[in-house]
């Protein structure tokens, strides 16, 4: 007899290499075979809501690590859910009205001027979905489960329609207006921008010390004195109305060079040193306030600059008198518009000086900024002119520089109902905590919201005017154009009149003659994704409003979060989430932002095709997402082994239980051995801290609960000393089936409680456990943590046991180190203890030899006896010795009783019973 051929060992056909990318092919496949999406739903349809609602990514090119980031999460939250007593469906969506899409196509060629507006649009539609398509197979790749079939799409005619009653509401409200006010605009898209749509980057500036002389003293200051400003944007110049003070402030009237300038008095000697002022005198001061109204001269063209008074004024830098120009700037415009002063913006659409900034009509704005500083040199007004870098802002799709400019804009009132704002952030959830103080300050801070763009490429603007130029805003003309949209989609605006968009009949007395022009500006893309709230869950019967949760990258406080907010307040008085969540930017090993040039791009397909969707996955589940996060091929190769180590121990554990039949060969929790009691318990300790962990959305302390679990309690303890009972006991032996209840639970239990992070490799596994009925691990609930009274003796007493364990191992190492043994079975191990470990080793039914894997074990005496043979440790004098007896050729333990039985000579007492009961 082959003794070898007696020993249970494990027996699995689930691989051990995973083959991720060529199986989670074949995994897909068959989710899609199958419906798992719609099975989940169906199973769940009798429980409560929990609606995670997807913010739209842009519909163009392929998705990034970023996106990668945000869609695992996603999905790893909804799988939860749907594990955890919740209806939890997942409805993708994507934005795609907007600028790049219109650049694509021109990139590609489209030569837009040569067609209708109509035309061009619907090869932007083209275009988009041709974008979905690629992003969609993409997005399933990583394994998220969703509604693929069925997503959201912004350019729909559902959508749009919505889209059109969400600003009617808000038109009905009064929340919406046209007025002339300095927005951000980009000469490179010729487009107003929304504050979301810029991004900083440094830029080289003129810095200039201006001079504007005084006409007009009002008895307070001489003719001739001098007022300095100091600017960035010598383009602006030719706009200046006024030069403003703080009226708080004291300043000083300097005498230096032959002439007197008024500069802020904490000023006067950063300003002396920066003019190059060897010599000057303070001849007096006084408040800022005692200028008010006193008349300068431009310094190039013959109108006058007035001085004003304004709180936005600082001492921090400059000069403390400030360059005013109400076309360029928010806080010139406000201060403007307090004094009258007209609001001159001579620059158009796309940065170009115009006739109303004499001698430079025809320059763009920041080629116009060295004439018109050799201007003011010529006219004795340019104090000084060097150059510095900065921080400024850019248009975040063309990276090119963005102006302020005055022009004609719809606008979404914030200010009318800020209050109510800031009251549904405080109603909100915020994961983590401080999104609150930063969604908070920005909606507290920020200024209306410029709806308005100069584009063609979105949802028009439903604003029809009369032949006098008054706008129609009126709810009949609004959900009439909402309506057509529904039936026709927004093309109708572009491919009709304005009488035929108009309800059959409709008359206003502005336009006696019945005639009516349409708005031609479409609306921002973020009033698009701003409306989601109504335009998908409102408008689909699987989704609720408000939704449970939104998440996001933290640059969505300005962006989504911001316009969701204000559009669902607008309408009801309370934000569109429950709660929102907010993750960092990924960044290179190093920290470093990722790019093309440094050669740190971590790209999702390429990490897909080589290791597999669940690498990725894992990946996310190990970072601090609320932070921004490092990912590099050294990072993903680390925690490829954490998922080697994983799939390797649900291997073991699965080859351990094939011949385990969970309801016949289950062993009650009172009659396991202690030491399994104790591995029970430390898996419901995990159960319930992982549990714990999804629900806060802490999938790090997840993986690190997972993974400490596995290479922890069960690689190194349990499962270690578990080949000596499943691999010798006899098959159906008491204490084998009581090792196999815990490992088949606890492959069960780990397998769910991982299911959201790697979806594939738990459901390959599945499809091996026979006696699961269910068709996928995706349609079962997640463990549920059980007690027993014994925990409460069993935590502390076995705390004690594994300190005591450590100090084995520990002495052991030394015994190999010096070479007294081999293998640890080769030992003999006896403990010297004091009396509270000593009630802890006289235990009868805890076999502490197997405990440590040795062959035999003794207690000696106290910790006072042991001999100088033995290794002083922190519990426990421990002795290791050779055992002494035999090898038994079957379980390799050295025992005197090797021999003992005639028909077996080679075998120990243990293993020739086995085999006598079982073989023979």
């Amino acid at each position: 007899m082959e003794y070898k051929d007696t020993l249970l060992m494990p027996k699995t056909d689930f691989p051990m290499r995973g083959n991720l990318p060529v199986k989670e092919l074949e995994i897909q496949e068959k989710w899609a075979e199958m419906d798992i999406y719609k099975k989940v739903q169906e199973r769940t349809a009798d429980r409560p809501f929990f609606v995670l609602h997807d913010g739209p990514p842009y519909a163009n090119g392929d998705i990034h690590i970023g996106h990668a980031l945000n869609k695992v999460l996603k999905d790893m939250i909804v799988r939860h859910k749907s594990m955890t007593g919740f209806r939890a469906p997942y409805v993708p969506g994507w934005d795609t009205h907007g600028l790049p899409i219109e650049q694509a196509l021109t990139n590609k060629g489209v030569k837009r001027k040569e067609m209708s507006l109509a035309e061009f649009r619907k090869l932007c539609e083209e275009y988009a979905y041709e974008q979905i398509n690629n992003q969609r197979t993409q997005f399933k790749r990583l394994g998220v489960r969703g509604d693929w079939d069925n997503p959201y799409v912004t350019l729909t005619p559902a959508f749009e329609s919505r889209q059109i009653e969400v600003f009617g509401a808000m038109a009905k409200k009064g929340y919406i207006y046209k007025g002339l006010k300095p927005v951000y605009w980009s000469p490179s898209s010729e487009s107003a921008l929304a504050e979301a749509e810029i991004e900083y980057q440094d830029k080289k500036s003129p810095s200039i010390y201006v001079s504007f002389a005084v006409t007009e003293g009002k008895g307070v200051l001489e003719e001739g004195t001098k007022f300095i400003i100091w600017t960035t944007t010598p383009w602006t110049i030719p706009a200046n109305q006024g030069i403003a003070l703080h009226p708080e402030v004291e300043y000083a009237v300097v005498h230096a060079k032959d002439s007197k300038y008024v500069v802020a008095k904490d000023l006067v000697e950063s300003v002396a040193t920066e003019l190059g002022w060897e010599e000057y005198s303070v001849e007096r001061t006084l408040a800022g306030e005692k200028m008010e109204r006193i008349i300068a001269k431009h310094p190039l063209y013959d109108r006058d600059s007035l001085v004003i008074l304004g709180d936005h004024v600082t001492t921090e830098s400059g000069t403390g008198c400030v360059h005013t120009a109400p076309g360029h700037g928010e806080d010139d415009f406000y201060v403007g518009k307090a004094y009258g002063l007209d609001v001159l913006s001579p620059v158009d659409d796309r940065g170009v000086m115009t006739a109303e900034a004499p001698g430079f009509e025809g320059l763009f704005y920041d080629t116009a900024n060295k004439a018109i500083t050799e201007a003011l040199d010529a006219a004795g007004a340019l104090e000084k002119l060097t150059f510095f870098t900065h921080s400024y802002p850019h248009d975040w799709r063309t990276k090119k520089p963005v102006i302020y400019r005055a022009t004609a804009q719809w606008f979404a009132s914030i200010e009318a109902f800020r209050s109510e704002l800031l009251q549904a952030i405080r109603d909100t959830k915020f994961t983590p905590a401080w999104g609150e103080t930063r969604l908070f300050n920005m909606i507290r801070d920020r200024g209306d919201w410029c709806i308005s763009r100069q584009r063609v490429w979105g949802v028009p603007i439903p604003v029809f005017y009369t032949e006098d130029g008054e706008p129609i805003l009126t709810e009949e003309t609004i959900l009439h154009v909402s309506k057509l949209f529904r039936e026709h989609g927004s093309n109708i605006w572009f491919e009709k009149e304005a009488k035929e968009l108009l309800p059959a009949g409709f008359t206003h007395p502005g336009s006696p003659n019945g005639l009516f022009t349409k708005e031609t500006d479409i609306m921002d893309v973020w009033f698009d994704s701003g409306s989601t709230h109504q335009a998908v869950l409102e408008e689909r019967d699987d989704l609720v409003f408000p939704a449970d949760l939104y998440l996001e990258g933290s640059d969505q406080y300005r962006g989504w979060f911001n316009s969701s907010l204000i559009t669902s307040t607008a309408m009801f008085g309370h934000a569109p989430y429950k709660g929102l969540l907010s993750h960092g930017f990924i960044l290179d090993g190093d920290g470093r932002k990722m790019s093309k040039s440094l050669g740190n791009v971590v790209v999702p397909a390429k990490v897909m095709n080589q290791l597999g969707a669940d690498i990725l996955r894992l990946w996310v589940a190990s970072v601090d997402y609320t932070a921004d996060v490092r990912v590099s091929d050294a990072i993903i190769k680390q925690v490829t082994e954490v998922y080697r180590k994983i799939r390797n121990t649900f291997r073991f554990l699965h080859g351990n239980i094939t011949d385990f039949h969970p309801v016949n060969d289950r062993v009650e929790f009172k009659e396991l051995r202690e030491v399994d009691q104790y591995m029970y318990m430390k898996l419901q300790e995990v159960i319930k801290s992982v549990r714990a962990a999804y629900d806060r959305y802490d999938f790090a302390s997840v993986y690190h609960n997972v993974n400490n679990f596995v290479a922890g309690e069960l690689s190194s303890f349990y499962l270690d000393i578990a080949k000596d009972v499943v691999y010798i006991y006899g098959a159906d032996s008491k204490d084998r089936r009581a090792m196999q209840t815990v490992m088949y639970d606890t492959l069960l239990s780990l397998l769910k409680l991982m299911t959201p992070i790697l979806p594939h490799t738990t459901d390959e596994l599945w499809a091996y456990l026979e006696h699961e009925t269910e068709e996928s691990v995706q349609l079962t609930d997640m463990p549920e943590a059980t007690e027993h009274p014994e925990f409460e003796t069993l935590a502390p007493k076995w705390l004690k046991i594994m300190e005591l364990r450590d100090d084995v191992l520990k002495a052991l190492e030394e015994a190999r180190n010096a070479k007294t043994i081999g293998k640890s079975l080769e030992a003999k191990v006896t403990l010297y203890v004091n009396d509270e470990f000593r009630s802890l080793l006289e235990v009868e039914n805890i076999d502490f030899a197997q405990l440590f894997i040795v062959s035999q074990f003794e207690i000696g005496g106290s910790r006072q006896d042991a001999t100088e043979d033995c290794l002083a440790l922190e519990n426990a004098s421990v002795l290791v010795e050779k055992a002494v007896g035999e090898k038994c050729d079957r379980c390799w333990t050295i025992s005197e009783t090797v021999g003992a039985n005639e028909a077996h000579t080679t075998l120990c007492a243990r293993c020739a019973e086995v085999v006598e009961k079982y073989y023979v």
